[in-house]
Order: structure tokens, then C-alpha cells, then sequence
């Protein structure tokens, strides 16, 4: 059987995508999908149809992809083999591939000089992060690759650094969606959010860096109806809420809703943190236990 990425791939395209091409043992899958996905696309330029079909390959949803990022369909094979090439050589492999070019296919039509080498120079100067961490940050959080350093990772770490987040690690390794927050549209509203509910800033602060989620969480559907619901069912404090800002990262209907009605039912009463954190048989035990 002939090789899949000879098959539909330009010649320029295939180096980077023959160890993409999949396993021998899903190999007949892979080719007879390709083939059927040849016959049932429309009345396309070839081009076009190769560049589908090398998507599909990689495992990503080129109908998706085209959707997102309709640049790919006039991207020369030559761009995006330097776009793949150059990832490789900073330590991203093949099968990392179709789950950062599935979540943001942006990164296919990237100019690797403007684009890409800021970006690796910024993790490497100001993140600290060695190049043989590059594949962990970058998996971590692929829309780096499609977010501008002078823009917004450079003024979303100086914000973050003046909040007091003093530990780069944990941004470059843990927190990495942070550094592709808007500074303007995400993060300062959000801390004025917390500010709103009569927190001062400093103790609004003091929240984010215990639980930098907070900054992820939408202030519509995570902030507002938690914080309802705490405030007018639960009858709880702000100071409560200051002490374990991790609230907000529960489940109102899964977690934080059940929970509490058991222990109203129940009669019984216990900390925020404990209720919330414990397991299921850890909590069920709990509320045994002060009912005797």
C-alpha cells in the first residue's frame, strides 16, 4: 500500500507530516478514511482537498480548523512545512500536534520570524523556562503560540508581577492561561469584581494569588449566581469567602448545592473548606458524626 502523506501530500509537506501519518495497526483505518473523505468532497481545487485531507490525517477537524482559521485555505504547503519544522526543532512532537493545531489552527498559518520566535524567546527570557521545557509549557497552553508578546503576554506578566504573583514557575507550568488573559478585558474586571462585593483591593489580591482560578472563572455564570446563592441561601460572610476564595471553584449544582442542603436537612453545620473539600464518604461520615 503506498505511504498515505505521498498519497495526498505535497512533496514540500510530507517530511514534516510522514511521522504523523498513523501506527501500522490503524494504518488501513486511516488510509480507507482518507479515501472515502476524497471521494465525498465537493468540486475543490486540489490544493485544497490535499491540504483537507492532511488535516484529517493529523487528526485534526479540518472543517473546524477551516472555520477558525480560514487563512489555511490559501497557506502554501512551503509555510505551513516551516511552521511544523520550526515547532519540531524547539522540542514539540508529532503527537502533539493535532491537539495544539486542533485547538488553535491559527498556529498553522503563523510567520515563524514575527509570530513564533518571539514567543519562545519571551518564555525563555522572561518566563525562565529551559528548552527542554518548551514541549511542556507550550502543551500546557498551545494558544501562547497565537498570542503577541508586545500585546499581551509581556503586559499580562508585568500585571501579574505588580498583583504580587512573584513565582514564574507556576505561571510558566500551572497558570499559563493567565499569561494569555487580556489585562483590560479580563483580568482587571474580574478583580474589580471582587472589589464590587466589598472586598478592599488588597484583600481582592490576596484572594487571586491563593486561588489564581479566579481569574479564569466568568463573573455571569460562576461569580454572580455562586455568590447569590452563598450570600441568600447559605447566609454566608465575606469573610468566609476571603478565607476560602476556592468557593468559586465548585460546582453550584454538583457540589456546592448538595452539600449544603444535606447539611441543612441534616442539621448540622461545618466549615466552608470542609464541606466543600472533603470526598463524598469523607463528608457523608461528617454528618453522621455530629448527628449522634
Amino acid at each position: 500500500m503506498p505511504q498515505l502523506h505521498s498519497l495526498f501530500i505535497p512533496s514540500s509537506f510530507s517530511n514534516s507530516l510522514a511521522a504523523l501519518t498513523p501506527k501500522p495497526s490503524n494504518l488501513c483505518k486511516a488510509f480507507h478514511h482518507s479515501t472515502e473523505l476524497s471521494f465525498t468532497l465537493p468540486d475543490l481545487p486540489t490544493s485544497l482537498k490535499e491540504k483537507i485531507i492532511s488535516l484529517e490525517i493529523m487528526g485534526i477537524d479540518s472543517s473546524r480548523a477551516l472555520s477558525l482559521n480560514p487563512d489555511l485555505r490559501d497557506a502554501t504547503p512551503d509555510s505551513i512545512h516551516s511552521v511544523i519544522s520550526y515547532l519540531q526543532s524547539k522540542g514539540i512532537h508529532h503527537k502533539d500536534f493535532a491537539r495544539i493545531f486542533g485547538m488553535c489552527p491559527k498556529i498553522l498559518t503563523s510567520n515563524v520570524r514575527s509570530d513564533l520566535i518571539p514567543v519562545f524567546t519571551f518564555l525563555s527570557k522572561d518566563m525562565r523556562v529551559p528548552d527542554n521545557n518548551f514541549r511542556k509549557v507550550i502543551n500546557k497552553c498551545p494558544r501562547l503560540l497565537v498570542s503577541s508578546v508586545r500585546d499581551q503576554l509581556r503586559p499580562a506578566l508585568i500585571y501579574l508581577k505588580r498583583l504580587g504573583f512573584k513565582d514564574t514557575d507556576a505561571l510558566a507550568y500551572q497558570d499559563t492561561v493567565l499569561l494569555v488573559s487580556s489585562v483590560e478585558k479580563t483580568l482587571v474586571p474580574k478583580l474589580g469584581y471582587l472589589m464590587g462585593l466589598g472586598l478592599t483591593r488588597e484583600e481582592a489580591v490576596g484572594m487571586v494569588l491563593r486561588c489564581p482560578g479566579l481569574f479564569t472563572f466568568s463573573v455571569e455564570n460562576n461569580f454572580k449566581p455562586k455568590h447569590e446563592y452563598f450570600v441568600k441561601e447559605m447566609g454566608g460572610s465575606l469573610e468566609e469567602l476571603k478565607e476560602f476564595p476556592q468557593y468559586f471553584a465548585f460546582s453550584l449544582e454538583k457540589r456546592i448545592k448538595p452539600r449544603y442542603q444535606e447539611t441543612r436537612e441534616r442539621g448540622v453545620k461545618m466549615p466552608l473548606p470542609v464541606m466543600l473539600k472533603s470526598t463524598d464518604e469523607e463528608f457523608d461520615e461528617m454528618v453522621q458524626r455530629q448527628q449522634r
